[in-house]
C-alpha cells in the first residue's frame, strides 16, 4: 500500500512516559521518553524482548493506560485532552487486537455479542448489528453459523479471527496489533498475517504491529522501532534496518533470526547477549543496554545516549555512533 510521507502523520508520539509506583520510593519506568510518528496507511512495527514496554506503549496510545507524561497526538488532537464526544469518536477510529485470544474474549458471551458489543455502544439497531456481525465474520474467514457459539468452541486461530472481527466492527482507521500471532501455531500465523495485509489494502488501515518475531516484522512493516527496557534504541525503514543495522542490541536481535538454508545458517554468526537485564525500577540515567553490551565504555554507564538521526530516516541512541557519524 502506498504511504504518503509528505503530509502530517496520523499519530505522533512525543516524549511518552509511563511510570508505575511499585513501592516506597520505587518507580518502574515501563516506557521512558518514546517518540515516533505513524503515517496513514503505514505499518510500523515495535520490537524488543519481553518486558521492554511494547504493550504498555500501545495501551497508552489507545488510552487504556493514561501516560505519566508526554503526548499522543491523533489526527492533530492530544488524546488526553478530548471532550466526552471526541473520546467516543476516538474509540471508533482506533482499535486494538490483543495478544492472547484465549484471555481477551469473554467466555460467557456468544460471538455475536462479542463482535457486536462496540456497535451496540455506538447506537446501531439490533438487526443492523446482526447483519454487520455476519459480514465481519465472513471478512475474517468465518461464517454466520459461528454467531451463536461461545469462544471455548473455537481453536486459537479462530478466536484470534473473532478478535480481529471485533476490532474491525466500528470501521477504525488505526489498529494496534499487540502480538496478534504469538499465541498461535506457525501454520495459522501465516494465515492471520496475510489476512491483516489484505484488510489493510482493502480498508486502508494503519497498523502499529507489536511483535517478537523479526522475520514476520520484515514481511509486514514499512518501518521498525526497536525498544530496550522502556527506551527507544533504533528506528529506520525496514530494508535499511535489516540491511544496515547500527545499534549493538538490534544486531544481536537480528542475529537470532532462524535461517532455513543450512549454508547461510553456518555463515550467520549468532551474537550472544551476556549479563543480566538491568532492573527497570529506579534505573540509572545511562544507556539501559550498557550492562550487557560488549562495546560499552565508561560513558555508556554514566550518560544516557541521545536518540539522533545518523542517516536520513535512521535514528539511533548509542554513544558509539558519535565516532562513526560525528555530529
Amino acid at each position: 500500500m502506498f504511504v504518503d510521507y509528505s503530509g502530517e502523520p496520523l499519530i505522533q508520539v512525543k516524549n511518552l512516559c509511563k511510570y508505575f509506583h511499585v513501592g516506597r520510593n520505587a518507580t518502574l519506568k515501563a516506557v521512558d521518553n518514546m517518540s515516533f510518528n505513524i503515517y496513514k496507511g503505514e505499518t510500523v512495527s515495535l520490537v524488543g524482548e519481553s518486558g521492554c514496554g511494547k504493550s504498555t506503549t500501545g495501551r497508552c496510545m489507545i488510552r487504556l493506560y493514561e501516560p505519566t507524561s508526554g503526548q499522543v497526538i491523533y489526527d492533530g488532537k492530544d488524546i488526553t485532552k478530548l471532550t466526552k464526544e471526541e473520546q467516543k469518536e476516538f474509540t471508533k477510529r482506533v482499535q486494538m487486537i490483543f495478544q492472547n485470544p484465549y484471555a481477551s474474549l469473554n467466555p460467557r458471551m456468544t460471538v455475536k455479542e462479542i463482535v457486536g458489543e462496540g456497535l451496540k455502544v455506538h447506537g446501531l439497531a439490533q438487526n443492523e448489528i446482526d447483519q454487520r456481525v455476519q459480514e465481519l465474520l465472513e471478512t475474517v474467514g468465518l461464517n454466520k453459523d459461528h454467531m451463536s457459539r461461545f469462544p471455548h468452541e473455537f481453536s486459537g486461530g479462530q478466536r484470534q479471527r473473532i478478535g480481529i472481527a471485533r476490532a474491525l466492527a466500528v470501521n477504525p482507521e488505526f489498529i494496534i496489533c499487540d502480538e496478534p500471532i504469538s499465541a498461535l501455531d506457525v501454520s495459522i500465523q501465516a494465515q492471520v498475517i496475510n489476512m491483516l495485509n489484505e484488510l489493510q489494502d482493502n480498508l486502508g488501515l494503519t497498523y502499529l504491529f507489536i511483535a517478537h518475531d523479526l522475520s514476520v516484522v520484515k514481511y509486514i512493516s514499512e518501518r521498525v522501532v526497536v525498544m530496550y527496557l522502556g527506551t527507544m534504541v533504533e528506528m529506520a525503514e525496514t530494508e535499511e534496518l535489516y540491511g544496515n543495522t547500527l545499534h549493538p542490541y538490534t544486531k544481536a536481535l537480528l542475529s537470532a533470526i532462524p535461517e532455513a538454508d543450512p549454508k547461510r545458517a553456518k555463515e550467520n554468526k549468532r551474537i550472544p547477549i551476556k549479563g543480566e537485564i538491568t532492573s527497570p525500577i529506579n534505573p540509572k540515567n545511562c544507556c539501559r543496554f550498557a550492562g550487557r553490551c560488549q562495546y560499552a565504555t565508561e560513558r555508556c554507564h554514566n550518560e544516557m545516549p541521545e536518540l539522533r538521526e545518523v542517516k536520513p530516516g535512521h535514528l539511533v541512541a548509542c554513544h558509539l555512533m558519535d565516532e562513526q557519524f560525528p555530529k
